[in-house]
């Protein structure tokens, strides 16, 4: 049976035995010493693959330490309450991540007797873990070869093998998880996906790739031929949407602030912010807004007062311009306004995102 037969046509004439021996002895001596790389344990690869999602390396290593102290193990993050669960993961943004990660874990504890399902049939259907956190937790847990294929992997391997399908299609993931089950070393897949995934974060990098540091590239197509710089080819996505918003960091004569939490579907689900509103252009400016839909909303009288800052946060999707102001309310709080008086000290005890942390920032600012 002749070679094309067995393997993906991509992978003709390449020397795969080469490439996975040249890749794992790199990663085995150049590999970053990251605190989920000390043990094997599939939680605490599982945790750290769901933080890397869409975070850096290093704004993760900090996060993912003290979550792990506090949540050591499926157990105790299963039993934890989901508030300090988001208080934990406070910063990291994405926050369906935490909370999919915990309703899994909850899954694992109650249905697999507590242990990381160690089969792609079964671990898939945990909430949460698509294709490639279950190839991630399979191959470096387990040692299954299992692909772990994302954008990073994509970007190595189309360079690699010189493959110029759109990374920015869902299908193309295909392509290349097809092509890893050929590629990928059945004694040690681990190292494997590990050693892509870190040439990828140190050599082989988005803008201007190492090539002369990198360990494989002998087999590289696209450094032969010098077009390493033009792939991955990935469309363009579509412009996000701008949203103006007006808030308001709102105390009473005690010191009490407003704050309210977010619904528990949709973005930033769950959290807790300062009040705060799309702005309508025909209701005047926004300090009139913030006074007026104050008592439409929440039938609340406020008496709006110093101006902040303007705070611009960017979502994958859309984009937040806030204009944020000062205020005093007095008065009964109204039960069916879903607004709660915390004071400064209480208010350490909520989870809010950066959005409204950086506000409160520049709020204590203004009051030193």
């Amino acid at each position: 049976m002749n070679k094309e037969h067995i393997h993906h046509e991509r992978l003709y004439d390449f020397d795969i035995y080469g490439f996975q021996h040249d890749l794992i002895t790199w990663f085995e001596r150049e590999q970053r010493e990251l605190p989920w790389r000390k043990d094997q344990d599939p939680y605490k690869v599982w945790v750290s693959e769901i933080m890397l999602q869409q975070t850096k390396v290093d704004t993760v290593i900090p996060y993912f330490n003290s979550f792990i102290e506090q949540f050591p193990n499926i157990q105790s993050l299963a039993e934890a309450e989901e508030d300090r669960v988001l208080k934990a993961w406070e910063g990291l943004g994405y926050y369906s991540r935490a909370r999919n990660l915990q309703s899994a874990v909850r899954e694992v504890h109650e249905s697999f007797g507590g242990i990381v399902p160690n089969t792609p049939r079964e671990i898939s259907t945990l909430k949460g873990v698509g294709p490639y956190t279950t190839g991630a937790i399979l191959s470096i847990a387990y040692g299954v070869p299992e692909p772990a294929v994302d954008g990073n992997v994509m970007r190595v391997l189309s360079r690699i093998l010189l493959i110029e399908d759109d990374i920015a299609k869902p299908r193309t993931r295909k392509v290349f998880e097809e092509v890893i089950r050929d590629l990928i070393s059945k004694d040690n897949p681990s190292f494997f996906n590990q050693g892509l995934m870190e040439l990828g974060a140190m050599v082989c990098t988005p803008t201007s790739p190492s090539c002369l540091l990198c360990p494989v590239r002998e087999y590289c197509r696209a450094f032969a031929e010098g077009v390493q710089r033009e792939l991955p080819v990935k469309t363009k996505k579509k412009s996000t949407r701008q949203v103006a918003l007006v808030a308001g960091i709102l105390v009473d004569d005690e010191g009490r602030f407003l704050i309210h939490r977010r619904p528990s579907e949709g973005l930033l689900a769950n959290l807790w912010e300062f009040p705060n509103f799309v702005k309508v252009d025909e209701l005047g400016t926004a300090k009139q807004q913030l006074q007026q839909l104050m008592k439409t909303e929440y039938g609340m009288d406020i008496s709006v007062g110093d101006y902040i800052n303007d705070i611009k946060h960017v979502f994958s999707h859309l984009v937040w311009n806030v204009n944020v102001y000062t205020g005093k309310w007095h008065g009964d709080v109204p039960k069916e306004s879903g607004l709660t008086a915390v004071t400064m000290e209480e208010m350490m005890e909520y989870a809010f995102p950066v959005s409204h942390q950086n506000m409160w920032k520049e709020y204590l600012k203004i009051k030193k």
